[in-house]
């Protein structure tokens, strides 16, 4: 248990040398997968996002626990996939069209990567029929859009126009900085999340997994 709790540390530090060596010797010495993941990544990362959207840490300190937490995962998601975990849900994540920003889209890949789903980078710049095709190929269960323009943010209403005429069944969920939950309401997304450790909490919650 203490190992596990040495990968959590690690994380919350930044420090990827010992989440390697960490996640490695608990594989080795035969613990699950799923709790290396759970109990030390996935908590990790928790501690992370509580602190960041409590204004503790900001941005550099929350790349750099999430790039420590990648090196754990690059070394876990074969063993995952020997034990059949599955991820806890897939989300489709992008900017949408006429949107280049990119920073915040990525923080919250990789925190939603640090809460236990998959995530399905749709990039910068995406017109509604692009997310309807990657939601429908991914099989996702979320479409997460970002827009950090007040002149873009109409595209996020025709992203979830466009799934809803295509008959897909997925959840909507929008950021960004101009974005509010009234916004959200208008335009019939499911959720809002006014940063990137609450877009984990709001997705989650979609998922029922929260």
């Amino acid at each position: 248990m203490a190992d596990l709790q040495a990968i959590a540390n690690a994380v919350i530090k930044g420090d990827r040398n010992t989440v390697s060596e960490q996640t490695q010797k608990a594989l080795s010495s035969g613990v699950p997968a799923a709790d290396v993941l759970n109990q030390g990544l996935v908590a990790g990362m928790e501690v992370v996002g509580k602190r960041f959207k409590a204004n503790e840490i900001y941005v550099p300190e929350v790349l750099i626990a999430a790039r420590a937490m990648k090196a754990g995962m690059a070394l876990l998601e074969p063993a995952l996939a020997k034990a059949g975990v599955k991820p806890v849900g897939t989300v489709v994540l992008g900017t949408v069209k006429g949107d280049l920003h990119d920073i915040g889209k990525n923080l919250v890949g990789m925190m939603l990567t640090g809460g236990g789903l998959k995530v399905v980078d749709a990039g910068t710049d995406v017109p509604p029929e692009k997310f309807v095709e990657m939601v429908k190929s991914s099989g996702a269960q979320v479409c997460a859009m970002s827009a950090l323009l007040t002149t873009t943010m109409p595209q996020m209403g025709a992203v979830v126009q466009a799934l809803k005429s295509a008959g897909v069944k997925v959840k909507t969920i929008i950021g960004g900085a101009p974005v509010t939950q009234s916004y959200a309401d208008e335009i019939g997304a499911d959720g809002y999340a006014a940063d990137a450790a609450s877009a984990v909490d709001v997705t989650r919650k979609l998922l029922g997994a929260a």
